[in-house]
């Protein structure tokens, strides 16, 4: 019987053994071997620091900031400012969504405008591979709650038993005598469309819960598929095996010294090549942002622990209310080579030197005494072509200088092989002076970028009026 029952286990294990294989290396899903995660959030206050952001680690505790801090996608929806994104992957891996409230504290918008009579909507992006992403477009999701005031801290989670996201927000609304911020949510396949929002989740009394997030934990780990962390007042754990079904309160964190007065945003982070987890917590009473607390079951609150100093490095810039995604080699290699640590440079003009290449309204011209990011650019790899260079602007990466009808504008890349060979130059000796830079078009390399009344343009170069015009200095 012994014999038997070894054998019989050894068959099991070795199943079991080959399912987690499978899993893990699903079309799609980071496997234990992959390396690296992906943070996606916000940095602070002001039209800026409320965009959203990328930082990278390779171990999940330790960040570096991706496109030297810089910002990687800027709202031109709505608000025009971002905060609390979402970073979602579909099931098998052919999509992205970033998600977030369409929300600028400071340019043009107070709290309690906000809270009161804030954006409805939230702004969604849309990738193929999390380096090239769509225009955003706003997300209607309060207008249908009755006298819903707001739409803030999205998240989403796919659900297998409805094969489809279940999408989750708070909305500030008066309901049985309170009004408070609760937890709704919608289905949606595609985060343009959602089905009439429900009330997920409504704490007793005046209590208000702003964030929540969802993880999925591996079989084998506690006693619930799914467990949720909110910022209720206290940092609230519950488990559920359905998660549009009953919810069971596991406890708080209030018993490792954090409460909801100091932390908020809980972001998930599962380690890839053990059965740890990080929670990540935006210490905002002291304006801190991030700081993790691992444990290695999510479902009970006794085991999470605060990582001693110097054991974690969060990076250059303060990470707010944001999501991390495991990623695969594929991934990663395709985020580090798109957002790398380049610098940040400016246009000097050659025959008028106190002004810069500039960005207005997406025309480029040279004017005096612009010091702000709308005259800041990376100088890329060029689009197209080995030995290029293409200009992307600062204050709205995925925009370039591109040339149109021998005109410029900054354009969003569309990643179609006419743009990038539009948008990309040769960096050549100054053509007024060797010394200094000027840049011939790649698909039309009988013509330079020249300003002409002040407006950039692409035109052949015959005389010496022509050639100062075309003769910039590269400086930061």
């Amino acid at each position: 019987m012994s014999a038997v029952l070894a054998r019989l286990s050894a068959i099991l294990v070795a199943a079991c053994l080959l399912f987690t294989s499978q899993v893990l290396t699903a079309p799609g899903r980071a496997a234990a071997a992959d390396p690296g995660y992906l943070m996606a959030h916000f940095i602070g206050e002001g039209a800026n620091g409320q965009q959203i952001y990328f930082s990278h680690s390779a171990d999940g505790l330790h960040w570096n900031d991706l496109n030297g801090g810089g910002t990687t996608l800027r709202s031109t929806v709505g608000t025009r400012g971002v905060r609390d994104p979402a970073l979602v992957r579909s099931p098998n891996g052919d999509k992205y969504w970033i998600i977030a409230t369409d929300l600028c504290i400071g340019c043009g918008q107070t709290w309690s405008q906000s809270i009161n009579d804030g954006s409805r909507n939230l702004v969604v992006w849309e990738s193929t591979d999390l380096v090239t992403w769509s225009q955003p477009w706003l997300l209607n999701v309060a207008g249908a709650i009755p006298d819903g005031r707001n739409a803030w801290a999205p998240e989403a989670i796919w659900n297998p038993a409805t094969n489809d996201y279940v999408l989750y927000w708070a909305t500030n609304v008066p309901l049985n005598g309170a009004t408070k911020h609760r937890i709704f949510s919608a289905r949606t396949s595609d985060f343009r469309t959602v089905t009439t929002p429900q009330m997920y989740i409504d704490r007793p009394g005046t209590q208000e819960l702003i964030d929540t997030q969802i993880v999925e934990m591996p079989a084998g780990i506690g006693n619930y598929r799914y467990i949720r962390a909110s910022g209720d007042g206290q940092i609230t754990l519950e488990g559920s095996n359905s998660i549009l079904g009953t919810w069971t309160n596991l406890g708080n964190l209030s018993g490792i010294g954090l409460t909801g007065s100091q932390v908020e945003g809980p972001m998930w982070m599962k380690f890839r090549d053990r059965n740890e987890w990080t929670l990540y917590l935006d210490q905002y009473a002291s304006g801190r942002g991030y700081m993790p607390v691992t444990t290695t079951n999510p479902s009970a609150p006794g085991t999470y622990r605060i990582p001693a100093s110097g054991t974690y490095d969060m990076g250059g810039t303060k990470k707010r209310h944001g999501s991390i995604l495991n990623l695969t080699a594929a991934e990663e290699s395709r985020v580090l080579a798109r957002w790398p640590d380049t610098a940040v440079n400016r246009l000097q003009s050659y025959n008028f030197q106190d002004r810069y290449v500039r960005h207005a309204d997406f025309d480029v011209r040279i004017d005096q005494n612009i010091t702000g990011e709308d005259a800041k650019f990376r100088l890329r790899p060029g689009l197209a072509g080995s030995g290029t260079v293409s200009f992307e602007s600062v204050n709205f990466p995925g925009y370039f200088l591109r040339h149109s009808d021998y005109d410029f504008q900054l354009v969003r890349n569309d990643g179609t092989a006419q743009f990038a060979a539009d948008a990309t130059f040769r960096q050549v000796a100054g053509l007024a002076d060797s010394a200094w830079s000027s840049f011939q078009s790649y698909n039309h390399p009988d013509r330079y970028i020249r300003h002409y009344a002040y407006e950039l343009r692409l035109d052949p170069i015959t005389t010496a009026v022509g050639r100062s015009d075309a003769t910039f200095r590269v400086t930061s």
